[in-house]
């Protein structure tokens, strides 16, 4: 590891580097008690409260975030239109609607990665007719369209926010989601990032921040990233596999715990000396936060993906008995498991990556895709309503963007729909959330968010302020965010 000034440093006498290696330990160890308890960060954040927009009294204790990569279509999940049916096989402009290609908000709200000239997503000017049925549902009467039978009859307890945007009609919007900037900007820490560094532990046998099923691929790496934060407050990736759910984090089978726990000791020895003398190298202190929690997880992070425990029936209600639903509902199972053992934020790819960029056969893709997730993500509502833990859990629904209402017609595309990031919907449910609720629109062909609208950093804002965190006071000095990065909370929504 390189060292600044090492070349530099002058040679201490025995008595001067026992005195600055006893402070700087104490500190370091002081410091780590208040950051474990987040006390640091909520004095800070109690500091600089805004009454007016934050009281500070979290109503969430964890979030479980459940992705799905690659974009389903909004259309045809959670905001049917009818009119996609009626004015199917015409011009936008043929249509007794404004043309929604001309309007103000395409060019405010969305940036192409690549030069506007030659991009030709989004403006597909042939409206393609839905490719599923759609009802209403519950006391409610929320439309869902017919791929989603399970979670239709849970709509009673969700939320539905259709009116949010992004602004990458790439694949990097998987990024966005969870960063809130746009693939030609400077990277920033994700969600989940920021509610591990705003909270303390309620386990420290178990990581802050733990993702299942992700990173997809390594360039979606920044989904789970820290940033400057620091790597302490990055996603930790496990595996529903009680055998080995932590890379490396088995112990050899020809080492005691004894021999193990002095290994642990020295190295922990050797770091803090290191430590005292580089006390700004976040990159140390992670290491040894790591080591300390690679210990301890041995044995929590194996139990808490251990489904032997869970009755048949509550297996069943996941899924876990049928192929198709079968990895989905395991990592959304581990995911209620980790949240009722102190985990504050639940990162879930129930799908692997992109799998839902229906480009072609989209009727055949979503088809598939929704009997794989429908199932146990309304499994989840329904265990987590009955052990009671929807007052202490938020669990948020979501996408990278939308897909066009237009006909992809790149490739002789003839059943399919490209990336859509000026208007599509999530759902919210469990603490904070008002149930059975439908917030916000997009106009009649599906396009644009109207309003507003919602950008996704609002979602951030919403979900950190359920737990209790004012997104505009949490910056660090020497990292000032962006208006956009902060986003504003979603109140209409919130009970």
């Amino acid at each position: 590891m390189t060292r600044k000034n090492a070349c530099c440093h002058q040679p201490a006498g025995r008595r001067p580097f026992l005195a600055d290696l006893g402070l700087g330990c104490a500190g370091m160890a002081l410091g780590d008690m208040f950051a474990a308890d987040g006390l640091w960060n909520r004095a800070v954040a109690d500091e600089r409260a805004d009454a007016a927009s934050i009281d500070g009294i979290p109503k969430a204790k964890s979030v479980i975030w459940i992705f799905l990569s690659g974009g389903y279509s909004h259309v045809e999940t959670f905001d049917p239109k009818p009119a996609l049916n009626k004015y199917a096989g015409m011009t936008f402009d043929k249509t007794p609607f404004e043309n929604p290609v001309h309007s103000p908000l395409h060019r405010k709200r969305f940036r192409s990665v690549p030069a506007e000239e030659i991009n030709v997503r989004d403006v597909y000017p042939t409206i393609f007719s839905m490719q599923v049925g759609w009802g209403k549902h519950g006391e409610s009467g929320i439309e869902i369209t017919d791929w989603w039978p399970h979670l239709a009859g849970c709509v009673d307890e969700l939320c539905f926010v259709r009116n949010m945007w992004t602004t990458d009609n790439d694949h990097a919007a998987e990024n966005q989601i969870h960063t809130g900037r746009h693939k030609l900007d400077e990277p920033q820490p994700t969600i989940g990032s920021w509610a591990s560094y705003g909270l303390g532990a309620l386990n420290e046998n178990l990581p802050r921040y733990v993702v299942l099923g992700g990173p997809t691929r390594s360039d979606t790496r920044q989904s789970i990233d820290a940033y400057y934060l620091g790597p302490q407050y990055s996603g930790v990736p496990l595996e529903v596999d009680p055998a080995n759910p932590l890379p490396f984090g088995k112990r050899l089978s020809s080492q005691t715990e004894d021999a193990q726990r002095r290994e642990f000791q020295l190295v922990q020895q050797l770091n803090g000396l290191a430590a005292a003398e580089y006390p700004e190298d976040q990159d140390l202190r992670a290491r040894i936060r790591a080591y300390e929690l690679a210990f301890r997880m041995q044995t929590s992070v194996p139990e808490a993906v251990d489904f032997q425990q869970e009755t048949e029936q509550t297996r069943q209600l996941y899924g876990l008995d049928q192929d198709a639903t079968r990895a989905a509902g395991m990592k959304l199972l581990a995911a209620r498991r980790l949240v009722e053992r102190g985990v504050r934020f639940v990162q879930v790819f129930p799908s692997t990556y992109g799998v839902w960029d229906s480009h072609q056969k989209l009727k055949e893709n979503h088809t598939r895709l929704c009997a794989t997730v429908d199932l146990p993500v309304a499994g989840l509502i329904q265990d987590l309503k009955q052990r009671g833990l929807m007052e202490d859990v938020t669990v948020v629904f979501c996408t990278e963007f939308g897909r066009t209402p237009g006909l992809e017609l790149r490739g002789g595309g003839k059943d399919g729909r490209d990336h859509h990031p000026n208007g599509f919907t999530v759902w919210l449910a469990g603490a904070g959330i008002k149930k059975g609720c439908v917030h916000g629109a997009t106009d009649e062909l599906g396009y644009h968010a109207l309003g507003d609208g919602h950008y996704v950093t609002d979602l951030h804002a919403t979900v950190l302020h359920l737990l209790g965190l004012n997104n505009r006071k949490l910056e660090i000095p020497g990292r000032r965010r962006l208006d956009i990065d902060h986003g504003s909370v979603i109140t209409e929504i919130l009970t």
